[in-house]
């Protein structure tokens, strides 16, 4: 078989994970924010020196970090005459209800590249006032000579009749111009998500392009795939046009890994929390993944479909500082790789990475599993001019610390399961990442989740979740009619297309009939609404619109007649994954290799230290204690137990 790489690029870490016939290899390094790809290089080389048929999965916040630091393409937008401020415009809604000085969105876009461009279709799609092709190619002119690296087409109801964005992209290229057209990304209707979609899609893909481009001719003969902010991967090629599609890819991978080693271990509803060195992402799974098509990526709408994940800037490596009010502040700025946390050598900023260590909970010299040390000194000077401010001393400040920034994470837990309807009491807690499993134990304590557990490769389950994803391609079509008006046959005949051209794309990349599975999924919602949810097709797909209205809102009524607004299609190619190792436990007690003090709850405790290499199946303590690994860390506070289960997962009750 071809060995198979998944690589996860994170703001601090850069995590590896390669199966192969010889089974798992797992590999973490520092990232390199300054050329991402010397560090995946670098971890390739290491686990693949020498082999010739390779697949990669690379997951990586450069798309989203391009939008967060407004680094990306400059970008004209045409539209329909009329029409040039959607995007500035957009809903009228204001994030913060009752703050009277709310700082306005920060377009992606210079005002004076939007133009419009004489034309109009009615809302079936019917040709209300032809293309002005002279108008066109004056534009194409005027953005040569501007020298914008990409053009966004979006016109009205080009959902419905894509023919007039047709006639401009085409007479675009010919003038040798970079587009990104509506309809080839979002074909869906409300303009201003549609705009705002494709209008991301061009900010963030010339740079995609290069670095995935780059990336491919360093790989050699290596085959890339990219991970998907759907919990899919899509072909590199895909991915340089597309590159919307990956702005969640990272976080997207974790909640794929979280969800398998769950399942495998008995768990179906869990909550998955993937704190890292920058920053926490949280996601709710009932059995199955919750996706939205409602997600906002730096202040702007993207329609596409995505994994429902929460995320907050807290991490390792998320850097606690006074306020101009002199209350404590924890991210989301970030030390990152470089130069990282004091404790690393290099830092000096004090994160929650330094906090841990000043209360005891990491061991200096066994970081990264003995690859790393930590200079517990240089973390007890970076804290002694903030705790001197504060009028504490270094220890309670470390815990003032820690406690913050668990707050700032429970928050996001309750935004993914109270607000979406459910209670987190009723699900286990995953706690992955290299700092997951510091933190899991006190903040399920808060929200009353009796069970955390902590795969036995936490530390790069994002990475191994790469290599559990299949290939999954989404199509979609806008409808906007009466439920009544549809029978199941019309439906399935108007999903034809979709499913076509999702078998036609699936077998290009070598998936054979049997190894594709096609979901038919549809938008409903009460006619006179503004808002849709998404159920899968069935005979009783008003039933289950009802069941989840009534879970989300509070109530549902039956008897409303209902609207279908879009078909989608989830197109999906089975991959190779990785097998499960199981040894039957046999309790024991886990024996500690040090016991060392360390600080909970205000007060020093003797805390036992256990390699995660030396416990077996069965293996079990009470807290205090810590378990380290060459990837991640778990601390177990006083009152909470842990046990290790056949597949090597540190899982924790209350005592």
């Amino acid at each position: 078989m071809n060995a198979r790489i998944g690589v996860d690029s994170g703001g601090t870490f850069t995590d590896f994970v390669c199966l192969s016939a010889g089974g798992l290899a797992l590999y973490k390094l520092r990232s390199t924010p300054d050329d991402p790809s010397r560090a995946i290089l670098d971890g390739i080389g290491q686990l693949a020196a020498n082999r010739v048929a390779l697949d990669v999965v690379h997951g990586s916040t450069v798309a989203t970090n391009t939008v967060l630091e407004r680094k990306g393409a400059r970008v004209a937008l045409l539209t329909t005459e009329g029409f040039q401020d959607v995007l500035t415009i957009g809903r009228q809604t204001r994030p913060e209800l009752y703050n009277l000085f709310v700082a306005a969105r920060r377009p992606l876009l210079e005002r004076g590249l939007v133009f419009g461009v004489p034309e109009r279709l009615g809302a079936a799609g019917e040709t209300l006032v032809r293309v002005d092709r002279r108008t066109v190619d004056r534009l194409a002119a005027l953005l040569a000579r501007r020298a914008v690296d990409i053009v966004a087409v979006c016109f009205l109801h080009s959902y419905a009749n894509p023919a007039h964005e047709k006639q401009v992209t085409t007479r675009l290229r010919r003038a040798r111009l970079k587009v990104c057209a509506s309809h080839e990304v979002l074909p869906e209707y409300r303009e201003f998500e549609r705009w705002s979609t494709t209008v991301l899609n061009a900010y963030v893909t010339p740079l995609i392009d290069r670095y995935l481009g780059n990336l491919e001719r360093q790989l050699n003969h290596a085959r890339l795939q990219i991970m998907q902010s759907n919990g899919g991967s899509i072909s590199a090629a895909t991915a340089r046009a597309q590159a919307v599609r990956t702005l969640l890819s990272g976080p997207a991978a974790g909640v794929v890994g979280a969800r398998a080693v769950a399942r495998a271990a008995g768990f179906r509803k869990i909550i998955s929390f993937d704190m890292g060195g920058t920053s926490t992402d949280v996601s709710l799974v009932d059995d199955a993944i919750a996706m939205t098509t409602d997600s906002i990526i730096g202040d702007f709408p993207v329609r596409l479909p995505m994994i429902d994940i929460q995320t907050v800037g807290a991490g390792g490596g998320s850097i606690a500082a006074l306020d101009s009010g002199g209350a404590l502040r924890v991210g989301p700025q970030s030390a990152g790789a470089d130069p990282g946390p004091a404790c690393y050598g290099t830092g000096q900023e004090l994160t929650v990475t330094d906090a841990n260590l000043l209360l005891g909970r990491l061991d200096p010299a066994y970081f990264l599993g003995g690859r790393m040390a930590l200079d517990l000194q240089r973390a007890r000077a970076a804290a002694q001019k903030t705790a001197a401010r504060l009028k504490l001393s270094v220890p309670e400040l470390a815990e003032g610390i820690v406690r913050v920034a668990n707050a700032n994470m429970e928050r996001a837990m309750r935004v993914v399961s109270v607000e979406r309807g459910h209670d987190p009491r009723d699900f286990a807690l995953v706690a992955f990442g290299g700092a997951g499993g510091m933190h899991a134990c006190e903040i399920a304590e808060a929200l009353e989740i009796a069970t955390i557990i902590v795969p036995r490769y936490a530390g790069v389950l994002s990475a191994l979740g790469m290599l559990l994803a299949d290939v999954t391609k989404d199509y979609s079509a806008s409808v906007l009619q009466q439920s009544g008006a549809l029978t199941i046959a019309e439906l399935a005949k108007r999903f034809q297309p979709l499913v076509e051209q999702g078998r036609r794309e699936l077998r290009a990349e070598g998936f054979s009939h049997t190894q594709q599975v096609i979901e038919r999924l549809v938008d409903v919602r009460y006619v006179g609404q503004s808002c849709e949810i998404t159920v899968p097709l069935s005979r009783g797909y008003r039933r289950e619109f009802n069941r989840r209205h009534a879970r989300l809102y509070g109530y549902s009524n039956p008897a409303r007649p209902t609207e279908i607004v879009n078909l989608r299609i989830k197109a999906s190619g089975l991959t190779d994954k990785p097998k499960w190792s199981y040894s039957r436990p046999r309790a024991e007690r886990a024996r500690p290799s040090s016991l060392k003090q360390a600080r909970f709850g205000q007060r020093m405790y003797r805390t036992a230290f256990y390699r995660w290499d030396d416990l077996a199946p069965g293996a079990r303590a009470a807290g205090p204690s810590v378990v380290t690994g060459n990837e991640a860390t778990v601390v177990i506070p006083p009152g909470f137990r842990f046990r290790v289960d056949g597949f090597g997962n540190v899982i924790i009750r209350k005592r």
